[in-house]
C-alpha cells in the first residue's frame, strides 16, 4: 500500500509495521487487541470552556461526476481530481503515526474495496485504529442514500449491507453510533424514523433550507429531538438531531487541503509572512460567532469535505499547528479549548448536558439555498432509471426469497452459478444521493444502469436454479425484462411454452398477465389443467413505436392469474390455428357515440370511468360499490424551464425545478382517442401529442384506474426545456392541504405555501410546494378521497385546491450550477431523446376506506409478481418425482395489514427475517390494530429452528439496544408480551429476526 505523492507522508504504512511495530503508538505488539471504541474513546473536553470538535472527514460520491470505479482509482483526472483509494492510504498513516489523531469514515462501498485489496498486517493495523475509536466508522451503509427518491426498502437493506460488512470485520467497533447525511438535499421522517430503529444514538446532516437555517440559528434551535413518527410509540422513532453549521466544509479560510488553496499556517517567527496570531484570532472568533447559534459550550467543526485527504499530511500538520496554538492561547486567557475528535464524541457530550430540547415532527423538504433556488426538480430527473431501480429492488427481494426456500440448490444448480451479492451491492449504490436522485452525470447513470444489469444477470440464474429446484422440473428460463413495451423474443415465434408467475407477498394475489404474440389464437391452462380466459389485442402504434427494433410481436395475450402466498404457479400457453383478432375501433377527437349516448364509457363491477366527448378527457370517476362520482379532468402540461431571468440567475436543471410561470401549457386540449373493450378489459387509447399518449384501463376485477402514459422524446429543437405534468383537476375542498408519502411509508400533511415549523417568504409559488412522491399522493374532502400511486419517485403537488399533478418526465437545456457542469438532456434509445413509460394507479374512496386500498396496492407495487417463461423442452429435476405447478412456503397467508418485508439468507446457518405492520394508527378502522403473528405456524418451505430478535439494520440483538435517552416531552415505551415465536406488531412497526431454519 503507497501514500500519494505530492508532499504526504512518503514512508508506506508497512513500513512502519515491519520497523517499528513495537514503538508505534497505540499499537498492542502482537498481543490481542484491547477495545476502547466507542463513547470510551472519547477526549477528555473542559467544562469550563468553548471545546471545539474538530472532525476531520472526507465526502467520497459513491458516482457523481464520475464512475464508482473512476472514483476508486482517480482515473479521469480531468473531469474531478478525486481518489478514494489514495484518501484512505493517506490516513491510515497519518493515524498510525499519532494516537492524538481521528477520523471518521462514511461510505462503505469504497472502504469494503480497499479493504479486500490490504495486506493482512494492513488490515491488524487498521483493525487496531478502529478498536482504539482512533478510526470511526458513522452511518454505515453501503452509501449515503437519498432521502427523497428512496424506497423504504431499498434503504433499511443498503444499510444492512454496510452494517454487515461492518460487523463481520470489526465487531461491536465498527457499529456506527451517529447517522451522518451531510450531503443529501432535504431529509425525511421515514429515514430519521429507520435510523432510530436502527438503533442510532444520533443523527447529523449538512444541508437545510436558507430560511430554516437563519430562523434556527436565530433562536439557537439547530439541534433538537425529531419525532420520526406518528404511529410508534415514544421514544422508539425519536432521533437526537443536529445541523451542522457549514454544509460539511471547514469554516472559511480554514482549509488545507491539496484541493484547497488557503493560506496554510505559518509558525516560523523569522518567516515575514508568520500568521499564527491571526490564524488563532480568526479562529476564536469564528468558534465564538459559532457558539451563539447552538445551546451548550460544544461546538462541533466538519474538516474536510468533498474526496479531501488524498494527501491527509497537508490537513494533519495544519490541525495539529492549530490546535497546539489554540490551546497555547489559553495561557493568556483564551477560554476555547480545540481537540480532535467525532461526531459520536459531540454528540455524548451533548447527551451529557442534560438540556431539554425543541421537538419535530415533520420533514425537512422542500430544500432551497436561495430564493429561487427549491431543490425539487431531482425528485423526477432521470425517470427511467428510477424505474429500473425500483424494478431492481423488487427483483432483488424475489432473488433473496427464493435463495431461502431452495437453499443450497438455488446457488449451484442446472443453470451454473447464482449469486445474489452482485444485485445487493448494486443496488446499494443506487441508493446513492447522486444515483436515483438523477444527479449525476450521464456516462455516470450508464454506469449505474450497467452494475444493475449485472446484478440481474446473477439472480436470474439463482432464481432459474430454485424454480427447477422448487418444480422439480428443468426447463429452459427465459426473463421478459421488457413486457411493458410487448418486447420477449423468446416467445414471439413459438407455439407452446410455460408461464411461471412468482408471488413474492405473503398473501395470495390475481394478476393480469400481457404477453407479446404473433399467433392470433391460444389456449391458456392453469396449474390444474383447466382452460383459462384470454383474450388477444393488437399492439398499440403508440407501443410500436416506442420499442422500435427491439420486438416484433403484433398481439398481446391477455389472462387473469392467481399466484398462491410467497410462491409460484405455472400456466400452459399453446397456439391454436390462427383465427380472428380482436376488431379496432377508432372515434375522432370529437362526436363520437357510445352505448351511453354522448359520452364514451369504460367500466367494471367496481369502478366507472366516463370521457368528455368534446375533448376526449376523462371527465368523471365513479366508485360504483360506494356510490361515489368525482369530476375530475386528467391531462398533461408542460412547465417551460426558465434559463435565468431578471429575479435570479439561476436555471433549472438536474436538481433544481424553476418554471418561467405558475401556468403551465396543457399539451393538447383535445385528444384523439379509441375503445378496446373484451371480457377481461376496458381501455381507453388518448394520443396527445406525436410524442406523449396514453391508455386509461380497467380490468375486470380491479379497484383502481390504470393509466399507462408514454413520453418522450421531449421536443427541444425550439431551445426551451420542457417539464412535463400529468395532472388531476377536481371540484374538492381541499383548503390548500394534500397528502404525501415518506420514503412509501408514512403519510405526511402538506399545506401549500406552509411550513410547520417557520415563517415561509414563498418567492416560487410551483417549485417551492413541490415535493417528493415515492409511492402515493392524494387529496380529500369530507367524504371523497383521490388517490394516485406512482410505479417511481416522482415530484408532485397540489398547486390550486382540488388538483393533484405529478411531474413525469424532463428535459433541459441548461445546467443548474451545482456541480454536474452538464444539462439534463438524456439521449435515450436512439440518441433523439429519452421515451419513458410508466403507470399512475388512481383510486376514488371515502376518506375512512381509502386506506385500505393504496396500502395493500402500493405493497403489491412494489412486490410484484414476477413472471418468468419456460421455453423448449421439460425434464424432471428427479426423475421420480412428478413437476409441481403450484407452490405455496406458507402455512397460512399472513393478515392483510401484516407484510413479509424482507427474507434473505444472511449466512450459511440463518436467514434475515422481517416482519412489517403496514398500516398507521388511525388509518383503517379494520387494519389500524395489533396484529400477532405465530412464526412456528407461518413457513411450511422449513422449520424455524431458533428465533433471536435483531435490531432493522440486523447488527444488535433487540435486547442489546440501548440508545442515549434525550429530554423532551414524551411519553415511554410501554412493555411487550415476550414470546420466541409469538410475534405482536403494532401500526407501522417492523420486527427483525435472525431464524436459523432446517429444510425437510
Amino acid at each position: 500500500m503507497s501514500a500519494p505523492g505530492g508532499g504526504g507522508s512518503a514512508s508506506p504504512l508497512l513500513s512502519l509495521l515491519c520497523l517499528l511495530s513495537l514503538l508505534c503508538p497505540g499499537t498492542l505488539g502482537d498481543g490481542e487487541p484491547n477495545p476502547s471504541c466507542g463513547y470510551k474513546a472519547c477526549p477528555a473536553v473542559n467544562p469550563k470552556m468553548l471545546n471545539v470538535h474538530l472532525v476531520p472527514h472526507t465526502h467520497d460520491d459513491v458516482g457523481w461526476l464520475k464512475t464508482v470505479d473512476q472514483y476508486y482509482y482517480g482515473g479521469r483526472m480531468e473531469i474531478q481530481r478525486a481518489g478514494v483509494q489514495y484518501i484512505l492510504d493517506s490516513v491510515i498513516d497519518q493515524l498510525q503515526a499519532d494516537p492524538s489523531k481521528r477520523f471518521i469514515y462514511v461510505e462503505i462501498a469504497f472502504f469494503y474495496r480497499w479493504w479486500k485489496q490490504q495486506t493482512e498486517a494492513a488490515k491488524k493495523v487498521v483493525t487496531q485504529l478502529v478498536n482504539e475509536g482512533r478510526l470511526e466508522f458513522v452511518n454505515g451503509g453501503w452509501s449515503m442514500n437519498d432521502e427523497a427518491t428512496t424506497h423504504y426498502s431499498s434503504i433499511i437493506d443498503q444499510m444492512t449491507l454496510g452494517f454487515q460488512f461492518l460487523n463481520d470485520t470489526f465487531g461491536e467497533c465498527g457499529r456506527p453510533r451517529v447517522a451522518w447525511h451531510i450531503d443529501p438535499f432535504g431529509h425525511s421522517r421515514e429515514q430519521a424514523s429507520l435510523f432510530a430503529q436502527m438503533g442510532f444514538d444520533g443523527f447529523f446532516f449538512g444541508r437545510l433550507d436558507y430560511q430554516d437555517k437563519s430562523t434556527r440559528e436565530y433562536s439557537r434551535e439547530m439541534e433538537l429531538v425529531w419525532r420520526a413518527s406518528a404511529s410508534l410509540p415514544q421514544p422508539s422513532a425519536d432521533l437526537f438531531t443536529g445541523v451542522l453549521p457549514n454544509g460539511y466544509n471547514p469554516p472559511l479560510m480554514l482549509c488545507w487541503d491539496v484541493l484547497c488553496s488557503d493560506e496554510p499556517i505559518k509558525d516560523d517567527k523569522d518567516l515575514d509572512e508568520y500568521n499564527v496570531d491571526n490564524v488563532v484570532s480568526y479562529f476564536l472568533q469564528t468558534a465564538h460567532d459559532q457558539a451563539k447559534h447552538y445551546k451548550t459550550n460544544h461546538i462541533i467543526m466538519t474538516m474536510g469535505s468533498d474526496f479531501q485527504y488524498q494527501d491527509a499530511n497537508m490537513w494533519y500538520k495544519n490541525l495539529d499547528k492549530l490546535i497546539k496554538y489554540v490551546n497555547a492561547a489559553q495561557t493568556f486567557g483564551g477560554d476555547v479549548n480545540v481537540f480532535y475528535s467525532t461526531p459520536s464524541c459531540y454528540l455524548y457530550e451533548l447527551n451529557k448536558a442534560n438540556l431539554t430540547w425543541s421537538v419535530k415532527t415533520d420533514d425537512f423538504f422542500p430544500y432551497a439555498d436561495g430564493p429561487h433556488q427549491f431543490w425539487t426538480g431531482f425528485y423526477t430527473s432521470r425517470p427511467a432509471l428510477k424505474r429500473y431501480e425500483r424494478m431492481s429492488n423488487n427483483f432483488l427481494q424475489i432473488c433473496n426469497q427464493l435463495e431461502v426456500l431452495a437453499s443450497a440448490p438455488a446457488r449451484h444448480g442446472p443453470f451454473g452459478e447464482g449469486n445474489s451479492a452482485v444485485l445487493k451491492r448494486a443496488m446499494g449504490v443506487a441508493q446513492h444521493h447522486d444515483a436515483v436522485s438523477g444527479t449525476e452525470k450521464q456516462h455516470v447513470a450508464d454506469d449505474y444502469a450497467k452494475r444493475l444489469a449485472k446484478g440481474w444477470d446473477g439472480c436470474q440464474v439463482l432464481i432459474s436454479n430454485a424454480l427447477s429446484y422448487l418444480s422439480r422440473s428443468k426447463q429452459d428460463f427465459a426473463f421478459c425484462n421488457n413486457l411493458n413495451i410487448s418486447v420477449c423474443p423468446y416467445i414471439e415465434e413459438i407455439s407452446n411454452f410455460t408461464v411461471t408467475l412468482y408471488n413474492p407477498l405473503a398473501r395470495s394475489v390475481r394478476t393480469y398477465l400481457r404477453l407479446p404474440v404473433n399467433g392470433t389464437n391460444y389456449i391458456v391452462t392453469d396449474p390444474e389443467g383447466s382452460s383459462v380466459l384470454n383474450q388477444l389485442v393488437p399492439v398499440s402504434n403508440f407501443t410500436v413505436a416506442v420499442r422500435q427494433d427491439r420486438g416484433f410481436a403484433v398481439n398481446e395475450l391477455v389472462f387473469e392469474a392467481w399466484v398462491p402466498p410467497l410462491g409460484f404457479s405455472t400456466y400452459r400457453v399453446s397456439r391454436k390455428p390462427a383465427d380472428s383478432v380482436i376488431h379496432r375501433v377508432v372515434w375522432p377527437a370529437a362526436g363520437y357515440q357510445d352505448g351511453d349516448g354522448d359520452v364514451m364509457v369504460i367500466e367494471n363491477d367496481y369502478v366507472r370511468v366516463l370521457f368528455d366527448k368534446i375533448t376526449g378527457l376523462i371527465s368523471a370517476i365513479e366508485n360504483r360499490h360506494k356510490n361515489l362520482s368525482l369530476p375530475i379532468t386528467q391531462s398533461f402540461y408542460w412547465y417551460s424551464a426558465n434559463a435565468g431571468d431578471r429575479l435570479s440567475s439561476q436555471a433549472s436543471g438536474a436538481y433544481i425545478f424553476r418554471p418561467n410561470n405558475d401556468m403551465p401549457a396543457a399539451l393538447a386540449k383535445e385528444v384523439t382517442v379509441y375503445k378496446v373493450e373484451t371480457e377481461l378489459f376496458q381501455e381507453v387509447y388518448q394520443n396527445f401529442t406525436p410524442w406523449c399518449s396514453q391508455v386509461v384501463r380497467l380490468y375486470k376485477k380491479q379497484k383502481f384506474v390504470e393509466l399507462e402514459w408514454t413520453v418522450g422524446p421531449i421536443p427541444v429543437n425550439d431551445l426551451i426545456g420542457k417539464e412535463i405534468i400529468s395532472r388531476f383537476d377536481t371540484p374538492l375542498n381541499t383548503a390548500g392541504i394534500f397528502y404525501t408519502d415518506s420514503n412509501g411509508r408514512e403519510i405526511l400533511k402538506r399545506r401549500r405555501n406552509y411550513r410547520p415549523t417557520w415563517q415561509l417568504n414563498q418567492t416560487e409559488p410551483v417549485a417551492g410546494n413541490y415535493y417528493p412522491v415515492n409511492s402515493r399522493i392524494y387529496v380529500k374532502d369530507e367524504r371523497n378521497q383521490l388517490t394516485v400511486l406512482t410505479d417511481r419517485s416522482q415530484g408532485g403537488s397540489s398547486v390550486t385546491d382540488g388538483s393533484l399533478e405529478l411531474m413525469v418526465h424532463r428535459r433541459l437545456l441548461h445546467d443548474d450550477h451545482r456541480g454536474l457542469d452538464e444539462p439534463l438532456s438524456e439521449p435515450g434509445y436512439d440518441g433523439t431523446g429519452l421515451v419513458v413509460r410508466g403507470k399512475h394507479l388512481v383510486f376514488l374512496d371515502t376518506a375512512d376506506d381509502s386506506a385500505e386500498l393504496h396500502r395493500m396496492q402500493a405493497e403489491a407495487e412494489f412486490m410484484a409478481t414476477l413472471a418468468i417463461v419456460g421455453v423448449g423442452p421439460e425434464a424432471p429435476y428427479y426423475h421420480s418425482k412428478p413437476r409441481i405447478t403450484e407452490f405455496t412456503a406458507l402455512k397460512e397467508e399472513l393478515p392483510h395489514n401484516i407484510h413479509l418485508l424482507s427474507l434473505a439468507q444472511w449466512d450459511n446457518e440463518t436467514v434475515v427475517l422481517r416482519l412489517e405492520h403496514q398500516f398507521e394508527v388511525g388509518e383503517s378502522q379494520v387494519y389500524s390494530k395489533p396484529q400477532t403473528v405465530n412464526l412456528s405456524r407461518l413457513f411450511s418451505a422449513f422449520e424455524i429452528q431458533s428465533v433471536e430478535e435483531m435490531s432493522l439494520g440486523f447488527n444488535q440483538q433487540r435486547k442489546d439496544m440501548s440508545r442515549l435517552t434525550w429530554n423532551s416531552v414524551q411519553e415511554t415505551e410501554g412493555p411487550r408480551p415476550y414470546s420466541v415465536y409469538s410475534v405482536t406488531l403494532r401500526p407501522m412497526e417492523i420486527r427483525t429476526f435472525r431464524i436459523s431454519v432446517r429444510h425437510g
